[in-house]
C-alpha cells in the first residue's frame, strides 16, 4: 500500500518535491498546500490531487508531509503536523534559530514521529561515493556559487547554500570545531550574499568554504586532501575522482564508481524508509540542529568582521 504524502509549500522548489512524489512507486501524492490558493489549485489540478490553502486541513488525510515553506515558518508548520501524527521531511535549514529547531525536535520525539531535514547534498551520488573513501581528512577547499534567484531571500547565503557543505564537512570530519574565521558582504539583498569561511577542527583539519548567490556561473565543487590522496568532487556532474601517491611517488588516478540519480529521489526514498521502519533518519532533527548551530556561529563571526571593517572606515583607516 502506497504511503499518503502531502507537499506543504509548492513554490519553485516545492514543485520539485511534488514531481518526485508523483514519480515514486512507493508514495501517493494526496494533497498540496500553499497559502497562495490559486497556486495550490494549479499544482493540484496538474497532479490530480487535493488542494488546500491551510496546512492544518491535511490532518487525518496523510501519513507524511514534505514541508517546503519559507524557513521562518518551518517550526510553526512542522510542529503542528508532527503533533497531528504526521511524519515530516522539512527543508533545510531546519529552522531560523536554535529555539525553533528544539521545538521541532521536541514535537517529533514527544509524539513518536519521524523528523528528517532536507540536507539534499548528502544524497548526491558523488557525495555517497566520497563517504566511502574519506579516511582522514586534512584539508578541504569548497566552492558553491550560484546565479541570483529570488528564491530563499528570507535567509542569507550561509543558511541558503553554505549549510549544504557544513553538513558534509561535519559528517566527514566528525570532530568539534576549534576556530571559525569568516567574512561576508551583501550585494543584491539586505542579507549576506557572498561568504568566505575558514573552519579549523580539533585534530588539525582545516576547511575553506566560499558560497555566493550572485555569481555569473554555477559552481559546486569540493576538494579533499588526506594522507597520500587528493579527492575531487563535482556535485553538479555527480562525479568524483581520486589521485593517489603510491610507492616511489607514483601518482595514480581513479574515477570513483557513481550511479547517477536525482538526489531528491534518494532523499524521498530515505524518508519513506524511516517512516516505514520507524528508524531515525541519518539527517535527523539533531543533525539539522547541529548544522544550524555551526551556520549561526559563522554568521556571528561575519557580523563581528563587518563591525571591525565598519569601524576602520569610520576611523579613516588607510592601507
Amino acid at each position: 500500500m502506497k504511503m499518503r504524502v502531502a507537499v506543504v509549500g509548492v513554490g519553485e522548489f516545492g514543485k520539485n518535491h511534488v514531481r518526485v512524489v508523483r514519480q515514486s512507486d512507493r508514495a501517493e501524492l494526496v494533497a498540496v498546500v500553499d497559502a497562495n490558493r490559486d497556486r495550490a489549485g494549479e499544482v493540484a489540478a496538474a497532479n490530480e490531487c487535493a488542494a488546500f490553502s491551510e496546512f492544518r486541513e491535511i490532518a487525518g488525510k496523510v501519513d507524511a508531509a514534505i514541508v517546503a515553506v519559507p524557513t521562518s515558518a518551518h517550526a510553526k508548520v512542522g510542529c503542528s503536523l508532527l503533533e497531528a501524527g504526521i511524519d515530516v521531511l522539512v527543508e533545510k535549514p531546519i529552522a531560523l534559530d536554535l529555539s525553533s529547531a528544539d521545538q521541532l525536535i521536541h514535537a517529533a520525539e514527544s509524539h513518536g514521529r519521524i523528523l528528517q531535514v532536507g540536507h539534499l547534498e548528502r544524497f548526491n551520488p558523488a557525495v555517497i561515493a566520497l563517504e566511502k573513501v574519506a579516511r582522514l581528512p586534512l584539508f578541504f577547499e569548497i566552492h558553491r556559487l550560484s546565479v541570483f534567484s529570488p528564491r530563499s531571500l528570507d535567509i542569507d547565503v550561509v543558511l541558503d547554500l553554505m549549510i549544504h557543505d557544513i553538513d558534509i564537512l561535519l559528517s566527514l570530519v566528525q570532530r568539534d570545531i576549534e576556530e571559525i574565521r569568516a567574512a561576508g558582504i551583501s550585494i543584491l539583498t539586505p542579507k549576506v550574499d557572498i561568504a568566505n569561511v575558514r573552519l579549523q577542527f580539533q585534530g588539525g583539519c582545516v576547511a575553506n568554504i566560499t558560497a555566493s548567490r550572485v555569481s555569473t556561473d554555477r559552481v559546486r565543487k569540493l576538494r579533499l586532501f588526506q594522507p597520500s590522496q587528493y579527492i575531487s568532487v563535482d556535485y553538479g556532474r555527480q562525479d568524483a575522482a581520486v589521485f593517489s601517491v603510491g610507492e616511489g611517488r607514483k601518482i595514480s588516478f581513479e574515477q570513483l564508481p557513481v550511479t547517477k540519480i536525482e538526489p531528491l529521489t534518494l532523499q524521498l526514498d530515505a524518508f519513506l524508509n524511516s517512516v516505514e521502519t520507524r528508524q531515525t533518519p541519518k539527517l535527523s532533527g539533531h543533525v539539522g540542529r547541529l548544522n544550524l548551530r555551526v551556520a549561526l556561529d559563522i554568521l556571528a563571526k561575519i557580523e563581528e568582521h563587518s563591525r571591525v571593517v565598519a569601524q576602520s572606515l569610520v576611523s579613516g583607516w588607510k592601507p
